[in-house]
Parts: C-alpha cells; structure tokens; sequence
C-alpha cells in the first residue's frame, strides 16, 4: 500500500521491478559516502536476498511522478526492554537530482508516522558515517540525535 504524502511525492514498498534502480542507488551510495565501489552482481544478488526473505527486511521507494527518486531500507531489532521492534534505517539515497526537494523528508515522516501508528514498533534508529556531516546534519533538523549510542563493529575482510 502506498501513501501519498503530496500530488507529486509516493512512498510505497519496492517490487522486484525496483532492483535495478535500487542496486544502482546502493552502489552510488558506497561511491559517494565512503569511496567503497560495489560488485553490481553480489549488490543485485543481496537485494534479491532480501526480497526472498522478508524477515530480513523491507525497502521502499519514494517516487516522484512515475521516476524513483529515492530509496531506504527498513531492517529489525528486537529491543527485549520495550517488548517491540526497532526498526534501523538503512541504504538511504535520494537520486541527485532529487535532493533539496524535500525528498528524505517525505520518507522519514513516512516512516515515523508508520512507526506512531504501530505499537509494535518502538523507534528508529541509524547509523552515518562519521564524516557524512551533511547527512548528521539533516539527521538532526528531523529530531535525531547521535548522543546516545556509539556503533562499533568486526567485518570479515
């Protein structure tokens, strides 16, 4: 089910029709945040993984018109504190020419209105590069704040 938050602007959850646009979104993303070039093939491969196992997850567009201007992820924790998922926000790009338009706006108040409406649901949480200011940025004029918690991680290499 999508939800028109203007005449102009739809978020929905994607189809596999959207694998495309989104592998490319998920592989200029890695360019342009952290100088990391992905494999098209294991990006494809990934975002068919999840759409053959939802538990893994949900991405969602955001649609201008008929074009896909952005995308997200939605994956989940379980917070055994508050008897509720939380869900983590993921693979977020907003196509070039799309942003400043209000665009990543349009999704959070998506996502945080599904999250108000569902009591299974008890927050959002993200995670940004540390030297992406402009995303923390924008991250912070929607409410977000980075003072809580410090992610630390082990990647096989």
């Amino acid at each position: 089910m999508s939800q028109a938050f203007s005449k102009m602007m739809t978020i929905r959850p994607a189809t596999l029709e959207d694998i495309p646009v989104i592998a490319e979104f998920q592989i200029r993303l890695a360019a342009e945040t952290e100088s990391v070039h992905l494999d098209r093939a294991l990006v494809s491969t990934g975002i068919h993984a999840l759409f053959n196992d939802p538990s893994k997850g949900t991405y969602y567009v955001a649609e201008s018109g008929a074009e896909v201007a952005g995308c997200f992820l939605i994956t989940y924790e379980w917070s055994d504190w508050r008897n509720a998922m939380i869900w983590w926000l993921q693979s977020v790009y907003v196509a070039e020419p799309e942003r400043k338009k209000g665009v990543f706006r349009k999704m959070h108040e998506y996502i945080i209105e599904t999250i108000s409406n569902d009591p299974a649901i008890a927050g959002l949480r993200l995670y940004v590069e540390k030297s992406n200011v402009r995303a923390q940025a924008v991250y912070r004029s929607l409410g977000m704040d980075g003072d809580h918690y410090t992610v630390f991680e082990w990647m096989r290499k």
